[in-house]
């Protein structure tokens, strides 16, 4: 399934079964139709309906949803071999921690609102009528060091438009995993159609901006005073990077 087509369901027992996992990341078999209330029959032919359109996966009794956003990919600069893939209901503890690392010695404000996010939902991936979210991340010696994600509004008016959020933490900076991020989330919104992506950052952060213009992107506006850190207001500076 790709995370630009919205789910429809041809029966509400699917819908049902869908919608329970999609809220929790992943689920084991015998908890979703406990949830959902349905008989051993109803459970079954949903599930088996929801695995054949492509929408969940099932490994090993654990269903998930089956989002196809890209392969895996690893790279190597210097000393440091890294990998680029897909986001899984595993890395949740580890990007967590790694958003918060870098919101947490800055300012970065939307990334420090997409992790309070993840923690009040409790999944990495969602995928609804009304909102999709991916996240492409960075691992070293698997452990999460890196993210970009695309937050996906499912509203007509919106679905070409894409908020994007991207960090390294700071001790794996310098090593172009930044760079191969920011590309892998740019390339995936150019090819699933969409026009333009956008990004807000305080203007205290001058190593982002400079990060996000190098990379084609530009400023759209300002917003005064808009954020307050500490005892301080700070600006915000609304960048956008619009596929030509």
């Amino acid at each position: 399934m790709d995370a630009v087509d919205r789910p429809t369901f041809e029966t509400n027992e699917a819908r049902d079964v869908y919608q329970y996992v999609e809220r929790h990341g992943t689920a084991a078999r015998h908890r979703a139709r406990a949830a959902t209330e349905l008989d051993t029959d109803e459970f079954r032919e949903a599930v088996e309906h929801l695995l054949s359109k492509g929408y969940l996966a099932d490994d090993g009794g654990t269903l998930s949803l089956a989002l196809d956003v890209g392969s895996i990919e690893t790279y190597e600069n210097g000393s440091v071999t890294y990998t680029i893939r897909p986001a899984r209901p595993d890395d949740f503890e580890g990007l967590v921690e790694a958003i918060r690392n870098v919101s947490d010695e800055s300012t970065y404000v939307v990334a420090e609102s997409v992790a309070e996010q993840l923690l009040y939902e409790d999944a990495i991936t969602r995928h609804n009528t009304v909102q999709s979210r991916v996240f492409f991340v960075a691992t070293v010696d698997d452990e999460v060091v890196g993210w970009c994600h695309l937050d996906l509004p499912q509203l007509d008016k919106l679905r070409e438009t894409a908020q994007l959020t991207v960090g390294v933490v700071a001790e794996h900076r310098g090593q172009g995993i930044g760079s191969q991020l920011i590309e892998r989330g740019i390339e995936w919104a150019r090819a699933n159609g969409y026009r333009k992506l956008y990004n807000s950052v305080p203007a205290t952060m001058e190593g982002a901006l400079a990060f996000l213009e190098a990379h084609g992107w530009n400023t759209e506006g300002i917003r005064r005073n808009h954020y307050t850190v500490g005892d301080a207001q700070v600006d915000e500076v609304m960048m956008a990077y619009t596929f030509d």
